[in-house]
């Protein structure tokens, strides 16, 4: 079992977003999607306040993080401007004096505390290194060659998703790996692709991701009817 005290919790964020300029910090339901993630891991009774950090470069979102009274790791504006090298994106991964990294996304603005929690905990009992967020689907996907790789039940022959077996989708918001395999260009684990052990999400609202202008404004929508019935 690992120990808690060895864990790092990090959240990266930036205001270079291509697709929603800076969405960490744009006006959502009457906060930001920075200030609910900080608000939520400071709720947490499994996360140690100590061990949580943002990596950020820019100067509006050190304010913020000063502002909330948490930590940052001051990353480099390569850092913040990097999109394919892990060792540099990532660049804490031998700076920050822990063995594992949890990291959270901000993105997900209905991910809930008792979530990450659960999440946290089950990381803290696994024996892989690696854990990534999923959701469960019964639904039908085929590879780039037209074969289907959706488990199809035996003796099945017609289309019906509520019998089918589950395909397992990445939910973008929670994931842990090992700090010293990341200098080595890993992420999650040293296999190709990662393997690492996968914790799924109950509820599919939880992995709603923020990427493009038209999720912001439905994120928003939807973070307003549910924020508190879950």
């Amino acid at each position: 079992m690992k120990n808690i005290n060895e864990i790092a919790f990090v959240c990266q964020a930036r205001l270079q977003s291509q697709r929603v300029p800076r969405k960490m910090i744009k006006p959502f339901a009457g906060t930001t999607l920075m200030d609910i993630l900080i608000d939520k891991v400071k709720q947490s009774k499994v996360i140690p306040t100590e061990n949580f950090f943002l990596s950020i470069h820019d100067q509006e979102l050190i304010d913020l993080a000063t502002r909330k009274e948490v930590q940052y790791f001051h990353r480099s504006e390569a850092s913040a401007l990097a999109e394919n090298s892990i060792q540099l994106i990532y660049e804490w991964h031998d700076k920050l004096p822990f063995k594992y990294v949890v990291l959270i996304s901000a993105c997900n603005p209905l991910l809930t505390v008792e979530t990450i929690e659960n999440f946290v905990k089950a990381y803290l009992e696994s024996d892989k290194g690696g854990m990534f967020g999923v959701i469960g689907k019964k639904q039908y996907f085929w590879d780039n060659n037209g074969n289907m790789i959706s488990p199809w039940p035996k003796e099945q022959k017609i289309m019906n998703t509520k019998t089918m077996g589950i395909t397992y989708e990445a939910a973008h918001c929670l994931y842990a790996s090992e700090m010293d395999i990341i200098g080595d260009g890993y992420w999650m684990d040293r296999n190709t692709p990662p393997q690492p052990e996968l914790f799924v999400l109950e509820n599919e609202l939880e992995a709603f991701d923020i990427d493009y202008s038209w999720q912001f404004e439905t994120g928003e929508i939807l973070y307003n009817k549910f924020k508190n019935e879950f």
